[in-house]
């Protein structure tokens, strides 16, 4: 039996991840049980211990937090356990590559002329918002854009923490012309709000997201965003964790990152036609346009949100 805990299954990207971890279990021979921890530590540590007291075989830990001694710990116990989505430097993972991700993020609203880009950066103790923040900054850097410290809103990730954080971004005296969200339940809520305030999305500010979830095709304005190979993360880390079990693996930590791609839609580039369809896909970062940005789309005034 394999336990697993999750920040919240009604995030569709845990729930996918999970589908992935018990597909693979499941063929390995093995069952899964899954535990929601509200992206608690100390919920992290009562749902472990439950599960462990139930005599599971291993532990696949969605919800690692950066500044948590819980890992170690488990590590010291000889707990056999892997990270899914979020990683932990010394320990066995299976993420995204989540700076890549970033980086095509900032290369594409670089190239588009933007100068001006926000980022909801989700909490700092999650890997997943760091690196995407890291790369995206790192590759408008690159380009010579300075991105302010103000423009980086940290929040939860989700529609409500993504609504908040876009009202902080869109008040300030020059906001921002676009708007990369870590992840895409967070890019609803920023399209929602810059609906509510009269911007049209893709022209006046563009929004990109991350993951790739289905609904973000066929949202009213599709969504740019970064695909991540969610099933299959799952997958690989229920494959991972059992070869510990087995004893096929070496003892060095094993950190696998899952390839992403950028799926270009018209919340970020309003000359793409994607409605219904997979979206223009972008594989690396791109130099683009020989080094010459192009202009951003001109803005059109918009409603200021009440101070």
């Amino acid at each position: 039996m394999l336990g697993v805990l999750v920040p919240h299954l009604t995030d569709v990207v845990l729930s996918t991840i999970y589908e992935g971890i018990d597909h693979a279990a499941t063929e390995l021979g093995y069952q899964t049980v899954v535990a929601n921890t509200l992206d608690s530590p100390d919920e992290q540590r009562r749902r472990a211990e439950l599960l462990l007291s139930r005599r599971v075989d291993g532990l696949i830990l969605g919800d690692a937090h950066a500044d948590s001694p819980f890992l170690a710990e488990l590590t010291a116990r000889g707990t056999p356990f892997v990270l899914v989505s979020r990683t932990h430097d010394g320990f066995d993972s299976v993420t995204a590559d989540d700076y890549t991700g970033g980086r095509l993020v900032g290369t594409h609203l670089a190239d588009l002329g933007h100068r001006r880009i926000g980022i909801i950066a989700g909490q700092p103790y999650a890997s997943t918002g760091r690196e995407r923040t890291r790369g995206c900054l790192d590759a408008l850097a690159e380009r010579g854009i300075d991105t302010p410290r103000d423009l980086v809103i940290h929040s939860n990730f989700d529609a409500d923490g993504g609504r908040a954080a876009t009202l902080r971004l869109m008040r300030k005296k020059r906001p921002p012309t676009a708007i990369f969200a870590v992840n895409d339940m967070t890019a609803i809520g920023v399209m929602g709000t810059l609906r509510d305030l009269e911007c049209k999305i893709g022209t006046d500010v563009a929004v990109v997201g991350f993951n790739d979830i289905s609904i973000a095709r066929d949202l009213p304005v599709p969504l740019s965003t970064v695909r991540s190979a969610l099933h299959q993360m799952g997958a690989e880390a229920a494959r991972l964790l059992v070869a510990r079990l087995r004893g096929e693996t070496s003892d060095a930590p094993s950190q696998r990152r899952l390839p992403t791609e950028l799926v270009v839609r018209e919340s970020s580039d309003p000359t793409v036609r994607t409605r219904g369809k997979s979206g223009r896909i972008l594989k690396k970062a791109s130099p683009g346009h020989n080094g010459v940005p192009i202009q951003a789309p001109a803005r059109r005034p918009t409603r200021r949100p009440a101070q």
